[in-house]
């Protein structure tokens, strides 16, 4: 038996008019979903511990099965094990995105407003020479810099200490001022990075082409070195993990999972759908891996930009460029096989952000063909009346149901 979960992140939402009152998975076509659907169980889990913050990094742990309130240590140390940073144990991680804010003249830096928390999803390489801009004037023995993926990147601070800090893509269009970091050195290092980077030459060149500024940075999802127990010995299976984004890797290299690196996988809507399902293909059936979980980000970037369109067309293309080909290979391999479909947190249009309600899970299995009249989307879900309370356990539905 081979096990795949396919993950849409931030995939699920509220009814929007603009769709006829359905969500945009209701709403998008999704054939191969659909088909499936028709002999899955389908129901509703609850990925967030109640008193967590709703975020890919507790959603995505609990999806694997671990439980957030036991493993969680912050979100930007799971992304720096992607990195290769060689934290210590008095190291704190912090997520570093390179963000737009506001360039109104005259005014404090507290003052300016966020615009967009990616600066329009800007590439990794473009990112990396900001980062290498803020260097020579902020690192030290105390702080280092390090290049993730496109805009999300890490910072290691010798010493620190963990406070709460806003996530930029829960202020949208808010002015800062009220979200800045307690801590004076992030909070001046923030405000002196829109003085490097917003006249820097990169971004005066990425203004003239018509796109946003990557001018400052913003520091948030702190944490200590994470422990996460061997994936293998935990669940007794070998698995491989697929995704654009440094924290799923990360979570993966805690828990001594394969990685793969697929080219052109990106994070953002125009990733590489049909690699990452080759990739998750040729690890199940040539290099004997027992589970893929392939990790797709596109619906929730469509989501935090509220972008109505993209987000339904991320979904499309999950179902047919993701879902379809894995499934298509598994099935003329002659292997048993399950498939799970699911977000890992709702990203509602309407608030452009994560939200703590249950989300919707299909289980297919291929040796089970009793037909239902299952739908995959968030309101059949919550019909059949079935619920994981508890979504670290989902991953034992896969395994051992």
């Amino acid at each position: 038996m081979k096990y795949v979960i396919v993950l849409g992140d931030g995939m699920a939402d509220e009814p929007i008019e603009k769709l006829g009152g359905k969500t945009p998975l209701a709403f998008a076509k999704t054939p191969m979903m659909d088909y499936l659907a028709k002999t899955s169980e389908v129901g509703l889990a609850h990925t967030i511990p109640n008193g967590m913050k709703p975020g890919s990094d507790t959603a995505n742990l609990s999806v694997l099965g671990y439980n957030p309130e036991i493993y969680y240590s912050g979100r930007s140390p799971l992304e720096a094990l992607s990195i290769g940073v060689p934290m210590q144990t008095d190291d704190i991680a912090l997520r570093c995105n390179i963000v737009t804010v506001s360039e109104e003249d005259n005014i404090p830096y507290s003052k300016r407003t966020i615009i967009d928390h990616s600066s329009d999803e800007i590439s990794t390489e473009d990112a990396a020479i900001l980062i290498e801009a803020i260097r020579p004037v902020f690192e030290n023995e105390i702080f280092k810099f390090y290049v993730g993926t496109s805009y999300r990147h890490c910072l290691i601070w010798k010493g620190g200490e963990v406070k709460d800090i806003t996530p930029p893509h829960d202020i949208l269009g808010k002015v800062i001022g009220d979200y800045l970091p307690e801590q004076d050195v992030l909070r001046e290092m923030m405000e002196k990075s829109y003085d490097i980077l917003n006249n820097h030459p990169l971004n005066l060149a990425r203004a003239a082409d018509g796109k946003r500024k990557a001018n400052s940075i913003w520091l948030w999802g702190a944490g200590t070195k994470p422990h996460l127990d061997e994936f293998t010995a935990k669940t007794g299976k070998t698995g491989i993990m697929i995704s654009a984004v440094d924290l799923l890797k990360g979570i993966a290299v805690g828990a001594k999972m394969n990685v793969a690196n697929v080219e052109g996988a990106n994070g953002g809507l125009h990733t590489n759908y049909e690699g990452k399902a080759e990739a998750a293909v040729k690890a199940l059936l040539k290099d004997n891996n027992d589970f893929a979980y392939i990790h797709v980000e596109a619906p929730d970037e469509m989501g935090h930009q509220g972008n109505i369109e993209n987000k339904v067309q991320s979904i499309e293309w999950l179902d047919s460029r993701v879902i379809k080909p894995v499934y298509d290979g598994l099935k003329q391999s002659g292997e048993d096989f399950r498939i799970m479909v699911l977000p890992d947190h709702p990203t509602p249009i309407r608030l452009r952000t994560h939200t703590s309600d249950p989300v919707p899970y299909m289980l297919y299995d291929s040796t089970k063909t009793n037909q239902t009249d299952n739908i995959y989307n968030e309101s059949h879900a919550a019909s059949t009346g079935i619920v994981v309370n508890e979504g670290y356990r989902l991953i034992d539905k896969l395994f051992n149901d």
